[in-house]
């Protein structure tokens, strides 16, 4: 083997934290000692002795088997491949600040338009989607700001983020503040000219939503006929040679149909495959009666995910997002709560989750009025769940609680009106019994709208 960067996947050099990082679709993996230097001797044209050999000129004695370890790790995190690309290493924006927490990703919801009425969508109910969203002028000091701030990734959603003119001036400038671009879209509205405008400003990856592996019910999910629009998208994608996830939301009506979208996934030659059940907030709250699956359905789809995994793993990475309502175990919100992620709304308004602006409290923060990094550190909505001291019993005892960091407080609070609760996905709450599963008969999804 002959290992190198795999499509994708970048190293940069951070001069916030002072530290080398490896960026890719959907994460990033911060890199400790000579971990750096061997992922540098990887040019896809050095086999293992090759790279022992490089590295012998700046350590002594470089053991061959510590090497093999980490490049064997790496490749099957699917960042190095076989004769992939040299290592070059680029260099972000920005200054050594010193400062703990630093988040890694920001989620920029550039509009809450969108053409599709999936009912699953967690966007919020009550809101005008085009009245006073931030200006390019707005958003460009949003990065700005994020790049100091230590953010290496961000993800351009929405909404439908094609939707906004100026997508590619913004993510031209994310890339030239070094910061790994994803564009999340339901691919209408995309086209070849908007395409190459996007490669061109340096889109790093498309995660494409697919509402259903048949036309017909894909359609009738997303309220629209899409689905054959998402088709040529994914054509257009990877024509382009851009890396392609394609992304589907479970719920009762496509939850059996596991095999069909891999297949439909492998097809359209996705290097990865993104199998998330529903999660329940704004319209997917609104609809839960309709969408949540069977106990059965669930027990099905967890069977099937490994098949597919099995079936389809060589070919595309399958990540499998079980659903928190029948596991027992709450999903680590934001992988901790103000730690690694936020998330800037249309109108600029700053959150340390997607649904965090229904929580009870003083006025969420906004760039319009602060600062991300005053907001980051000091802001009361970003520190009110932050770390573990806030945690109520059984959470503050439990051995996992640097695990699942005490589950969803969206979700606490939707359903039992208290934002400090234990999550009731958790076997442990004493609330786990609200979490009831679907009955029959199902009532009507109300589709996705506004005024």
């Amino acid at each position: 083997m002959r290992p190198g960067l795999a499509t994708g996947v970048r190293l940069v050099h951070d001069p916030v934290r002072d530290a080398d990082a490896l960026l890719y679709p959907e994460g990033a993996l911060l890199l400790e000692g000579p971990a750096v230097d061997v992922v540098r001797a990887c040019d896809g044209r050095r086999d293992l002795g090759g790279i022992v050999a490089e590295l012998a000129r700046t350590y002594d004695e470089p053991r061959a088997d510590d090497v093999t370890r980490l490049i064997d790790q790496l490749t099957g995190r699917r960042l190095l491949t076989d004769a992939g690309r040299s290592a070059g290493r680029e260099r972000c924006a920005g200054a050594f600040t010193g400062a703990a927490p630093l988040p890694i990703g920001m989620v920029a919801e550039l509009t809450y338009r969108c053409p599709l009425r999936c009912g699953y969508c967690s966007n919020p109910v009550q809101i005008d989607p085009v009245r006073d969203e931030l200006t390019t002028a707005e958003w460009l000091a949003v990065l700005d700001q994020a790049r100091a701030l230590g953010v290496l990734q961000v993800h351009f959603s929405g909404g439908e983020p094609v939707l906004r003119p100026d997508l590619a001036d913004l993510v031209a400038h994310a890339r030239e503040l070094g910061m790994y671009t994803n564009l999340v879209t339901s691919g209408v509205g995309l086209s070849h000219g908007r395409l190459d405008r996007l490669g061109a400003a340096g889109i790093d990856h498309v995660q494409l939503s697919v509402q259903h592996a048949d036309t017909p019910a894909a359609d009738a999910i997303a309220g629209l006929r899409a689905h054959e629009k998402k088709i040529e998208a994914a054509g257009m994608i990877r024509q382009a040679d851009l890396p392609l996830t394609i992304n589907v939301v479970l719920h009762a009506a496509n939850v059996d149909r596991l095999a069909d979208l891999a297949e439909l996934a492998a097809s359209l030659g996705a290097g990865r495959l993104e199998l998330a059940h529903t999660q329940y907030y704004g319209w997917g709250l609104r609809n839960r009666a309709a969408l949540m699956p069977t106990t059965e359905q669930v027990r099905r789809s967890a069977v099937a995910a490994r098949e597919v995994q099995e079936r389809y793993g060589d070919v595309m990475e399958i990540v499998y997002v079980q659903p928190d309502h029948f596991t027992g175990r709450p999903k680590p919100c934001m992988n901790g709560w103000g730690s690694r992620q936020f998330a800037v709304s249309p109108t600029g308004v700053v959150l340390p989750c997607l649904a965090a602006a229904q929580l009870p409290g003083p006025r969420p923060p906004s760039v319009r009025r602060d600062g991300l990094a005053d907001i980051w550190h000091d802001s009361e909505l970003f520190n009110r769940f932050r770390g573990t001291a806030w945690m109520p019993d059984p959470c503050r005892g439990c051995d996992l609680r640097e695990v699942d960091f005490g589950g969803c407080r969206c979700q606490a609070f939707q359903l039992t009106g208290d934002q400090t609760a234990t999550d009731p996905a958790c076997s442990l709450s004493p609330d786990h019994g609200l979490l009831a599963p679907a009955g029959t008969p199902r009532p009507p999804m109300v589709a996705r709208r506004y005024r």
